[in-house]
């Protein structure tokens, strides 16, 4: 077994069955050094929201109060655990000594609030298991455990499990089979007929692992066996695979999710194929159904509602494409990525981490709507940002927060350890981001690679390897699914690629060896027709480069409501020019040729909408000509 795959294995036994299940694997902390603008906003929600040290003892204080959440049936119980997972992703990508003592001080603070019976919660014991308790409960099980598999210090991890058990056995006792006396967990709180408690799979499964106590897998067994819901078993519904998740009985969509995440994780421990083909083929039916342009879903707000068509419907005005669902897609994504190596899933964390994720950022701090770290919900269709905050609940001296704000750094965080990972023979390579990994090769001798590119604003990459002395290993590139034109060489000799598959590079290394990857550098037109939608019906289109959706913004010049003909040429791409100065700070720009001989300014949509008000009003799909209006050059 290669050196790096003991080695992630060995930083908390919860991930030891994935030996047996997987064919990725996360890198140990520490192992890169990255530059650009995914490590921008990295770095910048670290300082202004990770660090905060009143805002974690804000949280921890709903928790020492506990009955916080019980005027409202709240979910103030989810905002550490949420936020504490996200900052331990995050501290793996930049290992900043600063932020591991804040969460270390923090979890230190969370272990003082467990009450004389175990428990974790915002809520009384009279008013217990109601509302959104189990759903907080679930949270501070998966917060406590991440952050166990980055602590450096041995006795407080013993503590913290310990606390753990002891929070975890007191649920046991009260829920589970009604002829045993007990609360079913599906039955626990009348939100989404117990979606939201039956999320607790996952951390119940990750317990089992780290203790091997029985009674945590046999938890674990009677949560699957309820399916999920106490109206429909999900779990039987996506084996089945005959329906998309938007036509299940119950379709709130990271609640969702998060519940098939434990599926996988139960698979893992237990080896039941049924599971592992239920989780992928709900994963699928996600990818085609409901995740849209941007790489989120849910375009009637939070739920499933077939959002692959809906992103198109003019008629819809509610607030859609939540952070918290992008978020939760992502972690699915990289849970599957892992499982099976299936590069479809690599190509749908990266739609996701540069469009909806980076665009949700307040990189500018504006004040709109609360003004958190991250808006809550994202434009498809002419709109803004900045409309509402998902999960806003008030706490006290008149402070509040939101679900999405709080969830939004494990994207982040998330995105950075995606980009390299061990492979059983090798590493991967997922996504290219300017700067070096330093690990160790199969059989455990020093391997740095330095990677060298402006991507995803330049599609040139070049990685260079550094070792110690001649080894055979694999690595895997990414050749992405977008990219149509691709040219890979090894030491200035062409190599086959293939677009949507890993080009396998397989082959003695020795220290000074180059690789050089070209991918695709047009801007390719994106009609209603790619997500099964008529033209006739909604006449709109979207462009992309790349990984990058490009987006107007009524700050530049043209009237975003004003329809346009886009200039096309014949193999599906637009005549584009990168253009020089854009009114606000974007990664890229481009002046897109119209078929009149004018043009129009559009940027990467990460970077438009960023007041959050009417005056940065944006669109990804924008009103045009779908027609393929080649002109006459």
């Amino acid at each position: 077994m290669s050196a790096l795959v003991n080695a992630f294995i060995s930083e908390g036994s919860a991930n030891s069955p994935r030996m047996k299940t997987d064919v990725f694997f996360p890198l140990p902390a520490k192992s890169n050094v990255f530059t650009g603008a995914l490590m921008d906003c990295i770095r910048f929600i670290e300082r202004i929201q990770l660090m905060d040290a009143d805002l974690w003892k804000l949280f921890v204080h709903q928790f020492q109060l506990r009955n916080t959440d019980d005027a409202d049936l709240g979910w103030r119980c989810e905002y550490w655990g949420k936020m504490m997972r996200g900052g331990c992703f995050v501290w793996q990508v930049t290992h900043d000594a600063q932020l591991y003592a804040v969460l270390e001080h923090s979890v230190c603070s969370m272990l003082s609030a467990q009450d004389s019976l175990g428990r974790f919660s915002t809520y009384s014991v009279e008013n217990e298991f109601r509302g959104w308790d189990i759903w907080g409960r679930k949270y501070i099980l998966l917060g406590m455990q991440y952050f166990m598999e980055i602590c450096e210090n041995r006795e407080l991890n013993a503590r913290i499990l310990s606390a753990l058990c002891r929070h975890a056995d007191y649920m046991l006792e009260k829920l589970g089979p009604e002829d045993e006396g007990k609360l079913e967990i599906n039955q626990a709180t009348s939100h989404w007929h117990g979606l939201n408690s039956s999320s607790i799979l996952e951390p119940i499964v990750r317990l089992y692992n780290l203790t091997g106590e029985e009674r945590y897998l046999d938890f674990a067994a009677y949560i699957v066996n309820r399916g999920g819901t106490s109206i429909a078993n999900l779990f039987e519904l996506a084996y089945e695979d005959k329906l998309d998740p938007c036509q299940y009985p119950v379709t709130k969509a990271y609640e969702m999710m998060s519940c098939f995440e434990g599926l996988l994780e139960y698979y893992r421990a237990t080896g039941i194929e049924k599971w592992r083909d239920a989780v992928l083929r709900f994963a699928k039916r996600v990818a085609h159904s409901d995740i849209t342009i941007i790489g989120s879903a849910g375009c009637t707000h939070e739920l499933f509602d077939h959002s692959s068509t809906r992103q198109l419907d003019a008629s819809n005005t509610m607030v859609m494409q939540e952070t918290c669902v992008t978020v939760t897609w992502m972690k699915l994504c990289f849970q599957v990525l892992c499982l099976t190596g299936d590069v479809f899933f690599a190509d749908a964390i990266e739609q996701s981490a540069y469009n909806a994720l980076l665009g949700a950022v307040n990189h500018d701090q504006v004040k709109e709507n609360h003004g958190y770290p991250f808006d809550s919900y994202s434009p498809l269709l002419p709109g803004r940002r900045g409309r509402a905050t998902g999960g806003y609940k008030e706490m006290e001296n008149g402070t509040g927060y939101g679900c999405c704000a709080c969830i939004g750094s494990a994207g982040l965080g998330l995105a950075g350890l995606f980009a390299v990972v061990a492979a059983r023979d090798g590493l991967a390579i997922n996504t290219f981001l300017n700067g070096s990994v330093t690990t160790v090769t199969p059989s455990g001798k020093p391997l740095g690679i330095k990677t060298e590119t402006g991507y995803p604003k330049d599609h040139n990459i070049r990685m260079t390897i550094s070792l110690l002395q001649a080894e055979k290993f694999s690595l895997l590139i990414r050749i992405p699914g977008w990219s149509e034109r691709n040219a890979l060489s090894v030491n200035g000799e062409t190599v086959p690629c293939e677009r949507g598959t890993y080009a396998l590079l397989h082959r003695e290394w020795i220290d000074g060896d180059c690789v050089a990857l070209t991918l695709d550098s047009r801007v390719m037109v994106v009609r209603p027709e790619d997500y099964g939608v008529l033209s006739s019906d909604a006449p709109y289109l979207a462009l992309k480069y790349g990984p990058l959706v490009l987006a107007r913004d009524a700050r530049l010049l043209g009237d975003i409501e004003e329809r346009v003909a886009i200039a096309c040429l014949s193999d599906g791409s637009a005549l584009a020019t990168r253009a020089q100065n854009s009114p606000y700070p974007c990664q890229i720009a481009f002046e897109i040729m119209l078929s009149n001989r004018t043009s129009i300014c559009m940027t990467d949509y990460a970077s438009a909408g960023k007041t959050w008000k009417e005056d940065s009003r944006m669109a990804a799909w924008f009103p045009a000509s779908t027609k393929a209006d080649i002109p006459d050059l």
